[in-house]
């Protein structure tokens, strides 16, 4: 149950496409390498030490927003760590980021695969939802998230970033019985954890398909939008869904029919003609450019406000970037942004 602070903050107001007094704003990967406050913590432990520890977690979560005034709160964690207990062995190498140590190479080891029914091993994901829950000021909601199926199986499958997606594709495209069951499996897990973080007590998640733009639309519509329109199905009745894909805006009539409450925009496509062709029902978050952070601030000015007149003022627009902040990125550019939408957005 929603209460009065949050049903009417200015986030959850824009995912359903209420007027709101200015435009609302977060950040991905506000929590990161470029804020000092984040630095101080992660310096005493390695990555994934710091998904673990609730307490961490919830302390990196916080501070950023309270930092940078940011209209709502992401819950500090990674897409990865869901799979150690459906049976892949998953280590975060110095330097080298994560890697799978048995991934997925041919369709016969889809079986090995479990499907994840008890979420007792992710218990420090939801401690870090109540805690920060807990903390976090009345008016802010709280973001949970997940990768995706397509996402997820590429990394079970690649062992790893890819470039071309070969042994993804290849399996994909050669056994879609085995396809199918992967991403099932998949599916299922994820609207198991997704529904967790939002008990646990965040008001809305967002659906990373950071991967899925190597695909065709054909590919996407037969192998992948099923799925993701699964999870989204499956997500508990009133919680803002929102949907991110990014690398390719040939599949943004897609990711529309795939479902969500919010579409998530990346920077390669224009924000109005983004939101033209995934319709006007639907509220939209994005999409600056990342590496605008960079320019001198006058510059990041006119280019946020290219984006909010991008927007038209209509209600159901969430400024962020088009994906994740760089751990270059000056952290005053960080909240002189916020400052900027703030004032820029400002409705009356």
């Amino acid at each position: 149950m929603l209460t009065p602070e949050l049903k009417n903050c200015r986030f959850l107001k824009a995912a359903r496409r209420e007027a709101t007094d200015t435009t609302p704003i977060w950040i991905m990967r506000q929590a990161g390498r470029y804020l000092p406050e984040y630095m101080s913590v992660r310096r005493k432990v390695t990555f994934i030490e710091l998904c673990k520890s609730p307490e961490l977690a919830a302390e990196v979560t916080l501070t950023a927003q309270r930092v940078l005034g940011v209209d709502a709160a992401i819950l500090f964690a990674d897409l990865l760590p869901m799979l150690v207990p459906m049976g892949l062995d998953l280590e975060y190498a110095k330097g080298e980021g994560p890697i799978i140590h048995n991934p997925l190479q041919s369709a016969a080891d889809v079986d090995r695969i479990q499907e994840l029914e008890e979420l007792g091993s992710l218990h420090f994901v939801f401690e870090a939802v109540q805690r920060i829950r807990r903390d976090l000021p009345a008016n802010i909601p709280l973001l949970g998230f997940a990768g995706a199926p397509f996402t997820l199986a590429s990394y079970a499958i690649e062992g790893g970033s890819s470039k071309n997606y070969l042994n993804t594709k290849s399996i994909m495209y050669s056994d879609s019985g085995a396809w199918r069951t992967l991403m099932e499996r998949l599916s299922r897990s994820l609207i198991r954890y997704l529904n967790a973080q939002i008990e646990a007590g965040c008001q809305a998640v967002q659906l990373f398909d950071s991967w899925a733009g190597c695909l065709s639309p054909a590919d996407y519509r037969a192998y992948v939008l099923p799925y993701t329109k699964m999870v989204i199905d499956g997500i508990l009745p009133g919680t803002p869904v929102i949907n991110f894909l990014t690398g390719n805006p040939a599949l943004l009539p897609l990711l529309r029919e795939a479902g969500g409450t919010v579409i998530g925009l990346d920077w390669r496509v224009d924000l109005a003609d983004g939101w033209k062709t995934v319709g006007y029902d639907v509220a939209v978050q994005g999409n600056l450019d990342p590496v605008s952070l960079m320019a001198d601030l006058p510059t990041l000015k006119r280019r946020a406000k290219a984006v909010l007149d991008g927007a038209g003022g209509r209600p159901g627009h969430i400024f962020n970037l088009g994906h994740g902040v760089f751990p270059e990125v000056p952290p005053d550019h960080v909240k002189a942004l916020v400052e900027m939408v703030h004032e820029m957005g400002r409705n009356g």
